[in-house]
């Protein structure tokens, strides 16, 4: 259904302006976690689970942030769930765009 859209050139730009706004806010919110949990570290172990921290960060962050236009439908949903994106920033894209975005809301608000 959504593999097959088809994005204007306006509409690119408005998703990645978009996933670029909500990618940094998931890093910047990585950061601060990163820079508390590394100020209140005292021991080489805690060091090391800092680093531990910050690898599955990583994973997290480069499974959810995936640009291929077939899903950013399901991207964009997940990352307006999680806080990461104001669904307004997509405010110009076609309202099929929109309605599929909020079905993917819809659909993780039930489960």
């Amino acid at each position: 259904m959504f593999h097959d859209l088809k994005w204007s050139p306006s509409e690119k730009k408005i998703t990645r302006r978009a996933f670029d706004i909500a990618l940094e806010s998931a890093l910047a919110k990585v950061m601060a976690e990163f820079k508390r949990k590394a100020n209140a570290a005292s021991t080489p172990s805690e060091m090391w689970e800092i680093e531990d921290y910050l690898r599955q960060q990583r994973r997290e962050i480069d499974e959810t942030f995936d640009y291929r236009y077939s899903q950013l439908p399901l991207v964009f949903a997940r990352l307006i769930r999680e806080g990461h994106l104001d669904e307004s920033l997509l405010s110009d894209l076609s309202e099929e765009k929109r309605e599929i975005i909020r079905s993917f809301l819809t659909f993780a608000a039930k489960g």
